[in-house]
């Protein structure tokens, strides 16, 4: 994939810093904060790994997230054009766009995947609806979720309606799309977390649940724990799927980057918290283990629900919430790829959007297949680190532990040492202490932490 288009495209810009924030926040809050965030503080002794996972977000989180947005606005083009702009601009290789390049190509194959599990999301409203979990045992919640997995056309139907309803938005645009439609989706899902936050302070186990996120147990806490904090936290603010690169290139210049990228990091933060107060009372009022893994949402929620009064009520609104989230991170994921395509192939954006939707719907088929009728096809099965896993179980392999980990360390590398120091200052709109904190950190911490994930999730 590359970039022949240089000239300057006619471009939107947000409405205002709010309506950045907002998109950007809506792309960070997703399934990684309300399905994966309480399930691996829950696998990993609660207040110790938040505490970690708070400090690499500040040391890896943040400076990347402003190293991406600089990229995206001083360059106003898709994020492949934007970095081969500013490494020309700063006498550098433009072969440093393969950042970006890996970045699209994750965005693309994440979404595939991403899509069929936004999918499994919706299903489960209507299953919390209907009263489907009332009184269900563990084994009765287990078949049904092994059901939906076993059912292709089922789980198509629903990755059909997930991926229309991400091209709806993304063909409209900037304004009329993506940034409506985060105007309406994220005050609604913090009102639903809220109100799902005060159901579940109704709860026995809430006063436990606050403790087991807010107190830190170090002895709980392992090497593989630290190092999973500093995954998840990359992995939480959208980092390394070019999302930032292409958001960014619609922002204003006089908007502070600095400023701008710390508060989306408290809010997606705050988000991942309200949703562990929202999750673990629940879950310690039935008697349940908070470390149950990734089932955690789709099979030892359900089964409190079930056991709960109002249980239907509010896992119905628990599941709009996660679809809500979901659907604001797919958004994202396919920007970057409906930019390039725009750019590069003549085709306009309601057309790059279909084509683009089109094509990660039919890669998502393959995931959905994974799951059932080729459930035993191991692609790479010939190789002992990759014996058993299925099509899904490889896309999101290489996209979380190679492409993301590896474009976000070409990004702080390149803008660590490639741009020059001034530029950045004047873009980031930082100054003194702050700037100096921020480029000490982009320079050596944040690339050794990123590499140290890598290597670990390479070697493990």
């Amino acid at each position: 994939m590359t970039d022949n288009n240089p000239a300057a495209p006619q471009r939107g810009m947000w409405s205002s810093r709010l309506a950045f924030i907002l998109a950007a926040t809506g792309s960070a809050v997703g399934l990684g904060n309300i399905w994966k965030f309480p399930y691996v503080t829950g696998e990993n002794g609660g207040g110790a790994f938040v505490m970690v996972y708070l400090l690499c977000i500040a040391i890896i989180g943040i400076p990347i997230m402003m190293a991406e947005v600089f990229i995206g606005r001083n360059g106003r083009h898709n994020p492949i054009a934007s970095f081969r702009l500013v490494a020309e601009r700063n006498l550098a290789s433009p072969a440093w766009r393969v950042s970006a390049i890996v970045g699209v190509l994750a965005a693309f194959i994440i979404l595939s995947f991403y899509s069929v599990i936004g999918g499994w999301a919706a299903a489960y409203i209507g299953h919390a609806a209907t009263g489907d979990f009332t009184g269900q045992s563990a084994d009765a919640i287990g078949t049904l979720f092994g059901d939906l997995l076993a059912s292709p056309g089922v789980l198509l139907a629903w990755h059909t309606l997930f991926m229309a309803l991400i091209i709806v938005v993304v063909a409209r645009g900037l304004k009329s799309g993506l940034e409506r439609a985060v105007n309406i989706l994220m005050p609604a899902l913090f009102v639903l977390l809220l109100i799902t936050v005060g159901y579940a302070a109704t709860t026995d186990g809430f006063g436990q649940a606050v403790s087991f996120l807010f107190t830190p147990d170090f002895s709980a806490l392992t090497v593989d724990g630290v190092l999973i904090a500093l995954g998840h936290a990359f992995f939480t603010l959208s980092l390394g799927m070019a999302i930032m690169m292409a958001y960014g290139s619609y922002l204003s210049r006089d908007v502070s980057i600095g400023r701008t990228a710390v508060t989306v990091s408290i809010m997606d933060t705050v988000v991942a918290l309200l949703a562990g107060l929202a999750i673990f009372p629940v879950v310690f009022a039935n008697g349940l283990e908070a470390g149950a893994g990734p089932g955690l949402i789709f099979q030892t929620l359900p089964l409190a629900f079930g056991q709960m009064p109002m249980g239907g009520l509010f896992g119905t609104l628990f599941f709009v919430l996660l679809l809500f989230a979901a659907w604001t991170s797919g958004i994202s994921l396919l920007e970057p790829v409906v930019e390039w395509v725009e750019e590069n192939l003549s085709v306009g954006r309601s057309g790059s959007a279909v084509l683009v939707g089109g094509a990660c719907w039919l890669l998502g088929v393959a995931s959905i297949l994974s799951l059932n009728e080729w459930s035993g096809f191991a692609p790479l099965g010939m190789f002992e680190r990759f014996a058993g896993m299925t099509i899904f179980d490889l896309l999101d392999f290489f996209t979380a532990n190679v492409m993301l980990p590896l474009s976000g360390l070409l990004t702080a590398v390149f803008v660590g040492w490639f741009v020059a120091k001034e530029s950045l200052k004047v873009d980031l709109a930082l100054e003194g202490g702050s700037f100096t904190l921020w480029y000490n950190l982009i320079r050596y911490v944040t690339p050794i932490a990123v590499a140290i994930v890598f290597a670990y999730n390479l070697l493990a």
